[in-house]
């Protein structure tokens, strides 16, 4: 019998179980890849906000699920929630307000949204600056832009409504006339003003959905659209105009900051876009330190508890590598690290500058 030559057999063994891994490696696609870390790091257990909350952004629809908002708000903690859902369309903003009046205690705060599809009527922005009007008086608190404007709706002439198109600037001037503020959804991430490749920080998210996309020649540049509404904003300092998503330029703060010393009559919310700032968390707590008046808290997430526990988490504690998708789904694969703010800087976050910009203060 011959005996097997163990010199010859180890190296062919070795190589058939990297020839073998190697095969499983292949079959793994990258965006099945759900790597489990292995760190060990400190969680705090917030339930409630250290200060009451008010979310200045959300999205509550035609609040069909009240009961279960307000629960969910309760349990965290949450005082008063923006409702940016009350249409011109339809006159539909005229139920939102019945449907809020009757929670009472200004639980929901409904924002009117303006419809554009009527841009090219003759004196559009009177018309629905005075139906804006109206919706102030039965309550409505504040008025919603999102990114159709500049990005989806379309004139006449087949070409994009700009944000600083001069047939909306009556809109604009009312709300500084009524004193209350416009929450403006401008623009998107960068990533998705970028190719969806492989150089893509974003790419999961928009794989999934490329209809996310505003990448090419179609579109305008993201900083087109940045640069018409601060247009607006200079145009018009009597009105106060909150950045959504942190002025939808959370990538880059020192621009966001630019801004902020450069229009006293605007504010940024951090909705949406912990998962930014989150990441770059020395830089983000002097930002929230410096400009401490100016920010304020919302979530553009559907009321929920333990969403709001986690932006909780992240303004309040130190804790660190956290998994922010709970808050607002996929954006990104990376973890985020708390700011832990100061007391005084978190009730001004929480509530106390949107109790300004709302009229409600004192």
């Amino acid at each position: 019998m011959i005996k097997p030559n163990k010199s010859v057999l180890m190296p062919l063994l070795l190589i058939l179980v990297i020839t073998c891994i190697s095969a499983q490696s292949s079959d793994l696609k990258l965006v099945d890849w759900q790597p489990v870390s292995q760190l060990v790091t400190k969680k705090t257990e917030i339930i409630k906000a250290k200060f009451p909350v008010i979310d200045i952004h959300n999205h509550l629809g035609d609040l069909e699920n009240t009961e279960h908002y307000l629960a969910e708000m309760d349990k965290a903690g949450v005082w008063k929630c923006v409702s940016l859902d009350a249409l011109s369309k339809d006159d539909f903003y005229k139920e939102h307000l019945k449907v809020s009046a009757a929670v009472g205690k200004d639980r929901f705060l409904p924002f009117f949204r303006p419809d554009f599809s009527k841009i090219d009527e003759p004196n559009f922005g009177i018309k629905e600056a005075e139906k804006l009007e109206k919706a102030v008086q039965l309550g409505c608190r504040g008025l919603k832009i999102s990114k159709a404007l500049g990005l989806g709706f379309k004139d006449a002439s087949g070409k994009f409504v700009a944000v600083d198109d001069p047939r909306i600037d009556p809109i604009w001037a009312k709300c500084g006339e009524l004193g209350i503020p416009v929450e403006m959804h401008v623009s998107d991430p960068k990533a998705f003003f970028t190719p969806i490749d492989q150089y893509n920080e974003r790419y999961d998210e928009l794989g999934k959905n490329p209809e996310w996309s505003f990448y090419g020649e179609a579109y305008p540049s993201k900083m087109e659209i940045l640069e018409a509404r601060n247009r607006v904003i200079e145009k018009h300092p009597n009105t106060i105009f909150i950045g959504a998503h942190f002025g939808n330029l959370p990538e880059d703060l020192a621009v966001v900051g630019s801004w902020l010393d450069s229009y006293p009559n605007f504010y940024v919310d951090i909705d949406a876009r912990i998962s930014e700032l989150g990441r770059q968390p020395y830089t983000a707590r002097k930002f929230f330190i410096k400009y401490q008046d100016r920010i304020l808290f919302g979530t553009d997430t559907p009321c929920d508890a333990e969403a709001y526990r986690l932006y909780f988490r992240f303004l309040e504690t130190d804790d660190e590598y956290i998994d922010p998708t709970p808050a607002h789904k996929l954006q990104g694969r990376w973890m985020i690290y708390g700011l832990y703010l100061p007391d005084e800087v978190l009730e001004k976050i929480y509530n106390k500058n949107a109790l300004k910009v709302l009229g409600m203060a004192g």
